[in-house]
């Protein structure tokens, strides 16, 4: 019975979602794949966690329009999440949401779920507010480098407040939600509270991984045309041909986020296990 309300749950949010055009048909149907697993084994904890990264994230995608104009040409994709965005930033929470399923009594699922959703949100949060940073971002492998805004690799006070605050806020429903008790968790050395700081700095350090990614080997493209660098390929905005420049190429903007998302699982999992 909660599997087919969680599917249910699951097609009327991506119905809506597509409706209000933050996924687009692809990405429709693999919201719904995620999310039926999500709320059908997870149930309402679960639930909520990844609703919450999906609302601010489409919510924040749609603001500041005047701030963000001319950052599109960079971005590989736009605001409407297609199927390789949503296995991107949801797929290793899916997974952990399934190893609940088999692993009813352990805590790691719901911290490697809980620490995918806070890296990628934590991201997410970064790239959105990022741009409101008055002054423009530095590269993160060279911080006296000054890069253009939305520059793949590039960080700023603004963006890296933002992402702290991005994993905090998963971090910190982690805990109300925390589907455990007390003997369960403490049976691993630490308070339930102490599971909020360990999400929110992984998420974190998911997100720095992220940018890491973007300076040094995610896939960037070259416009001729408008002479820019961007993560758009085979086509430019301006509908130009693109060259690759450098990075490896089977490393896009998705894989990255992927990425993001399993660094996170990886320090919040190792610190446990430590």
């Amino acid at each position: 019975m909660q599997l087919l309300l969680g599917f249910l749950l699951a097609i009327l949010i991506a119905f809506l979602a597509y409706h209000a055009r933050s996924l687009n048909k692809s990405g429709a149907i693999a919201a719904a794949f995620t999310g039926t697993i999500i709320f059908g084994i997870g149930g309402w904890q679960w639930a909520i966690l990844l609703l919450t990264f999906f609302i601010t994230s489409s919510v924040l995608s749609r603001a500041f329009k005047k701030r963000k104009q001319g950052l599109e040409e960079k971005f590989s994709k736009g605001h409407e999440r297609d199927a390789g965005q949503v296995f991107g930033n949801g797929g290793l929470a899916t997974l952990f949401a399934a190893l609940h399923f088999f692993y009813p009594e352990s805590i790691l699922p719901w911290v490697g779920f809980a620490a995918a959703l806070a890296a990628v949100n934590a991201d997410t949060w970064a790239t959105e507010l990022g741009v409101l940073n008055p002054q423009p971002p530095r590269m993160i492998t060279d911080l006296t480098k000054v890069v253009e805004k939305g520059a793949s690799g590039g960080i700023s006070l603004v963006g890296t407040l933002a992402s702290l605050a991005g994993a905090g806020v998963i971090g910190f429903l982690a805990v109300i939600l925390f589907p455990m008790d007390n003997l369960q968790v403490t049976s691993y050395g630490l308070r339930i509270t102490n599971y909020g700081l360990l999400i929110t700095f992984a998420g974190f350090a998911g997100s720095l991984f992220d940018s890491f990614l973007g300076a040094t080997v995610q896939a960037m493209y070259y416009c001729p045309k408008d002479k820019k660098e961007t993560e758009k390929h085979p086509l430019h905005t301006c509908g130009t041909q693109t060259i690759h420049i450098r990075g490896w190429k089977w490393l896009d903007n998705d894989r990255v986020n992927f990425s993001c998302s399993a660094f996170g699982v990886i320090m919040a999992i190792a610190f446990i296990m430590l």
